[in-house]
């Protein structure tokens, strides 16, 4: 089943959204997740964003090393970073 940013709710595209500015969190990752392909990724990133910040985003993760596990010689595939979430988060 193909996914599209109808299938999430507005927590999910927000973490999703996140998770793809983040520069050490893989795409596959986010697909593992998610179940968002690379593909699918870049459509939701270019109907949820601004285009020039759509287009400061594409620029930025064209070929990083970070965000592609193929090209990552250490090979982590973690999706968060463990003090992420230090902070309350409004609670």
């Amino acid at each position: 089943m193909k996914k599209t940013i109808q299938n999430f709710n507005t927590e999910e595209k927000s973490r999703i959204i996140e998770m793809a500015w983040e520069d050490r969190t893989p795409f596959e990752a986010i697909e593992g997740l998610f179940g968002v392909n690379s593909n699918q990724l870049i459509d939701i990133m270019r109907s949820e964003l601004k285009i020039g910040s759509f287009k400061v985003w594409r620029k930025r993760m064209r070929g990083r090393q970070t965000k592609h596990l193929a090209l990552r010689p250490e090979g982590i595939l973690r999706g968060y970073c463990k003090t992420q979430y230090k902070h309350s988060r409004g609670k």
